[in-house]
């Protein structure tokens, strides 16, 4: 598939020279070679050669380059010296800004958010996804209208930021991108439609929705498919999973759950992929337990998991929905972290440590899950008939049984369920 850099007929991404730029305004908590080494990752996903990570220091970020312009020189001097194709500003430009980069540089620039929807637009594999990422660039470019947008009629990968020719009809433009954006947002309302009633089916069920959530890179997918026995795509890659992937999941106290893996969070997450991303978050929004997967061995993992707790609450998460972090990796902390991690995860009953990738920690894991998600539940006695068969499975099904004995021809079964099946029960 083709990642949308294409120019004259070559694939102008893969393989390109690229330097990656981080201007430092300050008051940022982050580590600054975490975050170049972030941003690089973002420009591999999708085949960018980085040949170099720079780091400038703002004090005053100018109106028409963001950078003073002895540093736009500076890097000039780097793009000319190292044949550099592509620079990678790792903050958001303005249409003038970017455009004057370009000038300046003496060859192509994106921002941070151009990058990443360019990203989704090359992994996005359902009709859905490619509905919300087209819908989020177009929403990005209308304020620019510096490229040509004529590609997306095109079935191919990634959105073209890098190339395309000129486009000289603004208004046209303009108008034909308002009534594009319009046609999607209708597609994605029908989508949404379809997603709920789904929804409403398996709360009718009713089956408990479990959400990985976390920041991208973290783990999730391969976790995911450690619990589910599943083939969704693991691998050391930014935004390796964009489309949600559902599957069905026993634990303990709990004879069935949908378990959901999402597309990861990332800082500075374009407010425009935010907003189209809505529809598939909202298996996030409706969870009854959300298990924030946290990369440990990450030099950022507090930043990470204040972003990732920024989006939930951008998109509608309650403050009361049960949550776990899962702190992830733990095969590559040495060994003094790892006593250290593994002491303050055992003093909080909402967290675990592990190893998605060894498995370690996994079994621990789900029984705190379990218990995460059953908290709610109490102990009840409850009587059947010796013979009732279809009454002892539906207590198996829908709750704990701790124990169960024959008194005077009854069956007494003591058993851990939510008070709405305690209900259930007695409508039988």
């Amino acid at each position: 598939m083709s990642t949308g850099f294409e120019r004259d007929g070559e694939d102008f991404a893969r393989g390109a020279r690229a330097i990656v730029v981080l201007p430092d305004q300050g008051g940022s908590t982050r580590d600054t070679d975490a975050r170049l080494e972030e941003t690089a990752g973002l420009a591999a996903a999708i085949g960018v050669k980085v040949r170099e990570r720079i780091a400038f220091r703002i004090r005053a970020p100018k109106p028409a380059t963001l950078l003073g312009a002895g540093q736009v020189e500076q890097l000039a001097e780097k793009v000319r010296d190292d044949a550099i194709t592509l620079a990678v500003f790792d903050s958001a430009l303005t249409p003038v800004q970017q455009r004057n980069l370009e000038t300046g540089l003496g060859c192509k620039v994106i921002d941070r958010t151009g990058l990443i929807l360019e990203i989704f637009g090359e992994r996005a594999r359902t009709a859905e996804g490619r509905l919300q990422v087209e819908l989020a660039h177009l929403d990005y470019q209308s304020s620019r209208l510096v490229r040509s947008w004529t590609h997306l009629e095109r079935q191919r990968g990634g959105f073209g930021f890098l190339g395309g020719p000129g486009e000289t009809q603004i208004e046209a433009d303009r108008r034909l991108i308002r009534d594009r954006m319009a046609r999607l947002r209708r597609e994605l309302d029908q989508v949404s439609r379809t997603r709920s009633l789904h929804r409403d089916r398996r709360q009718r069920a009713p089956w408990p929705v479990v959400a990985l959530v976390g920041y991208t890179n973290a783990g999730k997918s391969t976790l995911f498919n450690r619990l589910t026995g599943a083939a969704v795509m693991a691998e050391d890659l930014l935004f390796a999973t964009l489309d949600p992937t559902l599957r069905q999941i026993q634990l303990p106290g709990v004879d069935k759950a949908i378990l959901s893996d999402t597309v990861g969070f990332v800082s500075d997450l374009p407010t425009q992929l935010v907003a189209s991303f809505k529809a598939t978050l909202e298996e996030v929004i409706s969870a009854d337990l959300l298990i924030h997967v946290r990369d440990v061995a990450h030099p950022d993992s507090d930043a990470q998991r204040a972003d990732v707790e920024k989006v939930l609450s951008e998109i509608g998460v309650a403050e009361t929905t049960p949550r776990l972090e899962a702190w992830n990796k733990l095969d590559l902390l040495d060994d003094e972290a790892r006593e250290y991690l593994t002491n303050k995860a055992a003093a909080r009953d909402d967290v675990a440590i592990l190893s998605a990738l060894t498995g370690e920690g996994v079994d621990a894991m789900i029984e705190v899950a379990a218990a995460r998600l059953t908290q709610g539940h109490r102990r009840y006695h409850l009587t059947l008939e010796a013979g009732d068969g279809a009454g002892a499975a539906w207590l198996h099904q829908h709750g704990e049984v701790l124990d169960h004995w024959i008194e005077e021809g009854d069956a007494i079964y003591e058993v851990r369920m939510a008070p709405a099946d305690r209900v259930r029960f007695a409508q039988r």
